[in-house]
């Protein structure tokens, strides 16, 4: 993002007001992050999350209960639902959903779909390295969060450790060395 000149930031903060508004609302109708943003922050606030949160759980259950023939194509339809986790946080700034939600959705994945993630192949080789990535990266922003969320998460991160392990992604998980268990 390019830099304001000094000039230029103090010719705008001595416009009008009226005129500083226009400007403004011009500005954030250009930019749809903001908007989402903004709405939440202004219109809404903490007590949304848990509704917002259902919603995105809703949608990674639907999804993952879907007819997926390839491991590649499942892969594709977690990676969007990642990125639906991924606008959440950006938008709601939601540190316990984003470990919430992308704990929820490996393990549901886990759960309706054991026959494309049971056995290591060619085809499950990208899903299987995606897993263990996304486990990886759930175990970096867990001691992050406040402590007294831990026992929350316990069963379902040691739940998902025991599967990366047996499953296709061990070959990755023993590479990154992941925990078979996780203590907090």
């Amino acid at each position: 993002m390019p830099k304001l000149p000094k000039e230029l930031e103090k010719a705008v903060l001595s416009l009008p007001a009226k005129e500083k508004d226009k400007l403004l609302i011009r500005l954030i109708g250009k930019n749809e992050l903001l908007i989402q943003q903004l709405y939440f922050q202004l219109l809404e606030d903490e007590s949304d999350l848990p509704h917002k949160r259902a919603e995105i759980k809703n949608l990674i259950l639907k999804v993952s209960k879907m007819y997926h023939d390839t491991p590649g194509w499942m892969m594709m339809d977690m990676r969007d639902l990642n990125g639906r986790i991924t606008q959440h946080v950006k938008i709601t700034k939601d540190k316990y959903g984003e470990v919430e939600l992308t704990l929820y959705l490996l393990n549901t994945f886990f759960d309706n779909q054991l026959p494309n993630l049971e056995h290591y192949s060619g085809k499950s080789d990208t899903i299987s390295l995606y897993i263990a990535k996304r486990t990886e990266f759930l175990l970096k922003k867990l001691p992050k969060l406040h402590e007294d969320y831990f026992v929350e998460f316990d069963r379902d991160i040691n739940k998902l450790l025991e599967r990366i392990h047996k499953y296709c992604p061990a070959y990755y998980a023993r590479q990154m060395q992941l925990p078979k268990s996780w203590e907090y």
